[in-house]
């Protein structure tokens, strides 16, 4: 009786809920100052999907954060009303005029709004800054770079208070690999006789291409104590507080022409050093005997991925068995120490005197900014032969001779068979024609055989799940969403990814394409703690409803088959 009273009053709602008429959007402030937090409302008189605005033309001349969306349904006298109403919070990227775009649903369109943006002066904006509750502030080591040159920027977060319920963005790059290094350090720091509590990050930053770049700043959000509400009461009230540190620019060079790029690959470090070890530790090698050579290419501010491949020379008279090249990389007092090690096992194959080239590596040292070449000197081994070598020899005489003895038997064999020609020629003949029926009858069996089907591998892989995906972009889990990643790509695709590079190549979405990849370097740069999954969420949300046509039209079978 229950569940059909609500089925009758959930009818009797939808029935009279009236479509979506009206949109509308608004900001709390204008003009503004810059680095000062703007929100932006956006209403709209139904209850629709919280993907219908996107919020993405706005990045271009904003800092956006993730927007909220709320929905509401009131019945008043029978008249029900729905609604949905967005919040983003902007952050200008700079002062100046602007203009927020109109937003659609349906037929329905907001009006543009004209921002101004307000730039304070430099004296007043840094004593406001020392005045500030909280304030963020970042540098980075070397603002003139060359291109795949690894630069380490620090961001740190000056509060008086303590605060809640934080959230802190990535800074960005175009075209550059950022990964987190080391651990947060937290600490107190004197300003004007201010005591501030300071959170300090810090972050390797490899631009991969040259020219003049921003690299924007990461942006804080977080509840602080209002200490405007405490003589209302014992209970202090909280906040939303959100600021962003100053932008920085920065100049990529490209590869100096003194650098011999033709002959090596650009490689630019603090340090580069070449180490080799034999495994055993002798001077003289033995023919036949194994010994493995260990080189192992280090380099300081480096990303593993950037160390080169090293060409090593081998004379003929040496037998070589090479392993795949293994990379890592550590933090070593915040710097990134990345390593490859090069393992070769030989052995010698004649014996006299043997000698190894020497090995180089051109590399450019960003600290005296000059080219360097890391370098093992040629070294040269005595062989001797092998201690069995003459019995070695005496085997395949051995062997010989025994073959010869035991053809004896065979030939004299072959002459006594051939005394009775009738037994042999009837023998075989039967032989023969056991040979044929036998044939014969395997080919009717094989015409006559039941149809069968062959037994296809079959591929199980778990059912994607959105709201796996959007929980695990929430909550920054890059692990799961990789996996929810892959498997959303075998449903709609229809094909089996082994890697999100490959998931990429079959989209055509720029932005999403971007946030797949900043979750790959995360991933590959074994940092996973500061990869922030709200922009892959959002990206994918507007890239879902053109994924689903295709799914529905690759579901779909042909209603005329082609041999009709």
């Amino acid at each position: 009786m229950v569940i059909r009273t609500l089925l009758l009053l959930a009818l009797l709602f939808s029935a009279s809920v009236p479509a979506a008429s009206q949109l509308s959007a608004a900001v709390d402030k204008n003009p503004a100052l810059l680095n000062e937090p703007i929100t932006l409302e956006i209403s709209l008189d139904a209850k629709v999907d919280a993907a219908a605005i996107d919020f993405n033309v706005l990045k271009s001349d904003f800092t956006v954060m993730m927007p909220s969306v709320s929905q509401s349904i009131r019945n008043i006298n029978g008249n029900t009303s729905q609604s949905t109403l967005w919040k983003v919070v902007l952050v200008a990227k700079a002062a100046g005029d602007y203009t927020i775009p109109s937003f659609s649903y349906q037929n329905l369109t907001t009006e543009p709004i004209n921002l101004t943006i307000l730039a304070a002066d430099s004296q007043e904006n840094s004593s406001n800054t020392e005045n500030k509750e909280l304030f963020l502030q970042s540098e980075i080591e070397q603002s003139q770079l060359y291109v795949q040159q690894l630069s380490y920027y620090t961001l740190t977060i000056y509060s008086k208070e303590e605060f809640q319920n934080a959230s802190l963005t990535e800074p960005t790059l175009e075209g550059a690999i950022i990964q987190k290094v080391g651990q947060d350090v937290e600490g107190t720091e004197l300003i004007n006789g201010i005591r501030y509590r300071t959170f300090s990050r810090r972050y390797a930053i490899t631009p991969q291409q040259s020219g003049h770049f921003s690299i924007a700043p990461p942006v804080f959000s977080g509840e602080m104590i209002d200490r405007a509400s405490r003589q209302y009461g014992y209970y202090s009230r909280t906040k939303r507080v959100l600021e962003q540190a100053q932008t920085i620019a920065i100049e990529v060079q490209p590869i100096p022409d003194s650098f011999p790029s033709q002959t090596a690959n650009w490689l630019v470090a603090g340090l580069v050093t070449l180490t080799e070890e034999w495994s055993p530790n002798v001077t003289e090698l033995t023919v036949g005997e194994p010994i493995t050579r260990t080189i192992t290419l280090s380099a300081v501010d480096v990303a593993e991925n950037q160390l080169p491949e090293l060409t090593l020379s081998f004379p003929n008279s040496l037998r070589l068995y090479q392993e795949q090249p293994q990379a890592k990389s550590a933090e070593r007092n915040g710097h990134i120490i990345a390593q490859k090690v090069f393992t070769t096992a030989v052995i010698a194959t004649e014996s006299g005197k043997v000698s190894l080239p020497e090995v180089s590596l051109p590399w450019w040292n960003s600290k005296t900014n000059q080219l360097e070449s890391a370098v093992l000197p040629a070294k040269t081994f005595i062989v001797s032969p092998a201690a069995n070598s003459q019995s070695t020899n005496s085997i395949p005489a051995a062997s010989q001779d025994n073959i010869a003895s035991t053809t004896l038997p065979i030939t004299s064999t072959k002459q006594s068979a051939g005394v009775n020609n009738w037994a042999w020629t009837y023998s075989t003949s039967v032989i023969l024609l056991i040979w044929v029926v036998t044939l014969l009858l395997f080919y009717i069996m094989w015409q006559y055989r039941a149809p069968t089907t062959s037994a296809q591998p079959k591929i199980t892989v778990a059912k994607f799940n959105s709201h796996a995906l959007k929980t695990a972009c929430q909550n920054n889990e890059p692990e799961v969403a990789k996996k929810e990643l892959l498997r959303w790509g075998y449903r709609y695709f229809n094909q089996q990814f082994t890697s999100l590079s490959q998931l990429t190549e079959q989209l055509t979405s720029a932005a999403l394409i971007a946030e797949i990849n900043q979750l790959n370097a995360a991933l590959y740069a074994n940092n996973v703690s500061t990869w922030q999954g709200q922009g892959l969420w959002q990206q994918w949300q507007l890239f879902k409803p053109n994924m689903t046509k295709i799914a529905k039209s690759a579901d779909l079978a042909p209603l005329y088959p082609n041999d009709i």
